[in-house]
């Protein structure tokens, strides 16, 4: 597909402007936990007016609104003929007053044999509000697949209620009719989900035991409201889920995205929502109470935990991070290549899904405990994996071996033994790019954690930003993406770095994951050379013998046919320059993943 129609497409599907569209705007003094205060911008939400008032709004007006729908506390039947009802716009009040909205689907027979709850929980709408503008959809899940009542990256209920489960989709504070303004991924939505968990747990339909379970968006509330510990919330499944939403999204590697402003242009309600993109730069550094307030608490959880990662989706960080900081000894964790919405929909997903709520929720002896802790797809190149469901027991895996690949400049190689000699090699850093690349001379595993260890200079600024990918390349040297949906093409490990962003935190940092405290800027000064330690998200990917890895360097974020409109501002001007060799020993450290067992040319991997 040509570029300019592969554009197209992507901003007619998923109608998402590259910079936000001007609002209204408020700055509310927010008071956190801790005692700590900042003032917050808040902006207003897409707006819901009458259904023929929006037809009459220009159509590159039309995201700004949304049709009006007047709250109905109204019970029907969803699914006669299986006697499914849904208790439409159930009230429910916040600790501080506000209320909250959130339509409940269950099997009739729940109002005289309480059963389980499921919750969805998002700043996603609750019901259709059937913008002229979409903008999301469930990319690779077939019409039909899911109902018209699931809540977008959600639980269905057409499928959950016939399982013996209630499912809440909630709105909460600030989205559709609910009172207030929404607070993103913080203590706040943490405090809503226990009110509302509480409130559920004393109705008639319920039994007490709740669970929450979604993908994306409605996986990360799941670290938030877990982390304030509900009596009630028996367990999570959070698939796919963000956790530091400064480091893993706004200002990954200290590089400013607009990815947070889809969700302010999503967002829709009466009210206003905290704006991350501005907050971003307000407030420049993670210390800020404001990001520290979005950083979730996962050492409160002690709650079965089932959760999933994608390879290479930005979710992939914080999913690793959630599961291994959560203090439960019952987590699991599936890592896959398909992409979250036809993974979230898939019929053996489901199933699976079933057994842990199942175990936990209705106390059936499954066997589910004999699930594997981790379950690893290890990618190979296009939609082929070239293993799949392995069992693991740890993260990152014991038997990992790190390996240094030091870069050469002269030659654009990497090699196994230190360079001696110093050479250098630069590009423009608005435009231009430089690689590296390494030869497999045997069949090769690399799962887990990469590092980018550089030495660097700019010239003509104070400053450089780095976009580093990881690509596999054939024997003959072609690139090998890994391909969802059919097309859209990932090229693999990623990591981003500004320099003046290259404070280490020693204590958080291991040899294979530098954790950068983004509490000061370093900027340069003319001719200064400087180390800087990237962090290379998670991958598990297999290299054949001859075939090579590459890694990529640029000023700005690359991203050919990949549907998802993300994007970064960098501040690049003048030429990057990268020193190797001698007292430069820029190098890539790799994990290595022995096989389990060889003999001969049998080898158990």
């Amino acid at each position: 597909m040509k570029e300019e129609k592969k554009k197209a497409v992507i901003e007619n599907e998923l109608s998402l402007p590259k910079e936000m569209p001007p609002r209204d705007e408020k700055v509310v003094n927010i008071t956190y936990p801790d005692g700590s205060n900042c003032d917050v911008i808040f902006t207003k939400m897409t707006q819901p007016i009458p259904k023929e008032e929006l037809l009459k709004v220009p159509r590159e007006e039309a995201m700004n609104y949304c049709v009006e729908v007047p709250v109905d506390t109204r019970d029907y039947y969803v699914d006669d003929e299986h006697k499914i009802i849904c208790l439409q716009d159930q009230p429910v009040k916040m600790r501080d007053g506000v209320t909250i909205y959130a339509d409940i689907y269950m099997p009739k027979t729940a109002l005289q044999d309480p059963i389980p709850l499921i919750i969805s929980w998002s700043f996603f709408g609750k019901q259709p509000w059937h913008q002229p503008v979409q903008i999301f959809r469930p990319m690779g899940v077939p019409t039909g697949a899911v109902s018209n009542v699931c809540k977008f990256e959600s639980s269905d209920p057409m499928y959950w209620c016939y399982q013996g489960y209630a499912v809440a989709n909630v709105d909460p504070r600030g989205i559709g009719n609910s009172e207030g303004d929404q607070q993103q991924f913080g203590t706040q939505e943490g405090r809503d989900g226990y009110d509302f968990i509480e409130w559920a747990a004393t109705q008639k339909w319920c039994n007490g035991k709740i669970a929450m379970f979604g993908n994306s968006g409605v996986a990360m509330s799941q670290w938030r409201i877990a982390a304030e510990c509900p009596p009630h919330l028996v367990c999570i499944a959070p698939w796919e889920a963000t956790g530091d939403q400064y480091r893993e999204s706004i200002m990954e590697g200290g590089i400013p995205g607009f990815f947070g402003g889809s969700i302010v242009i999503a967002a829709q309600g009466k009210g206003y929502i905290d704006n991350t993109v501005a907050m971003a730069k307000k407030e420049p550094f993670v210390t800020s109470p404001y990001w520290q307030d979005k950083i979730p608490k996962y050492e409160n959880i002690n709650i079965p935990v089932y959760t999933t990662c994608n390879w290479n989706h930005f979710h992939l960080r914080g999913s690793w991070e959630g599961f291994k900081n959560i203090k439960s000894r019952k987590k699991w964790m599936r890592c896959h290549q398909v992409f979250e919405w036809p993974d979230t929909y898939n019929p053996a997903m489901l199933q699976d899904l079933k057994l842990f709520f199942d175990r936990y929720l209705k106390n059936i002896y499954n066997g589910w405990e004999l699930t594997p802790k981790i379950r690893m797809e290890v990618m190979d190149a296009f939609e082929y994996p070239y293993q799949t469901n392995r069992p693991e027991n740890e993260w990152p895996l014991a038997r990992t071996q790190y390996k240094k690949l030091y870069m050469n400049a002269a030659t654009g190689k990497l090699g196994d033994a230190p360079v001696k000699k110093e050479s250098s090699v630069s590009y423009d850093g608005a435009t231009g790019l430089t690689t590296f690349e390494y030869t497999f001379r045997k069949d090769t595993e690399l799962t887990g954690y990469m590092k980018l260890r550089m030495w660097v200079e700019a010239q003509g600024h104070d400053d450089m930003d780095l976009f580093i990918t990881i690509k596999k390349l054939s024997t003959k040297g072609e690139w090998l993406p890994v391909t969802i949906f059919g097309s859209e093409r990932h090229p693999g490990a990623w990591g981003k770095l500004r320099v003046s962003h290259r404070h280490l935190d020693e204590e958080k940092s291991t040899e294979y994951q530098p954790v950068h405290t983004h509490d000061r800027m370093e900027k340069l000064k003319p001719g200064e050379i400087v180390p800087v330690d990237i962090e290379i998200w998670p991958l598990s990917r297999f290299w054949h013998k001859g075939q090579k890895l590459q890694v990529e360097i640029a000023g700005r974020y690359i991203r050919d046919e990949w549907f998802e409109p993300l994007v970064w501002f960098p501040d690049n001007k003048g030429d990057h320059v990268i020193h190797t060799g001698g007292k430069y020993d820029s190098y890539l450290l790799v994990p290595e993943i022995p096989p389990r067992y060889e003999d001969g040319d049998y080898i158990y991997r």
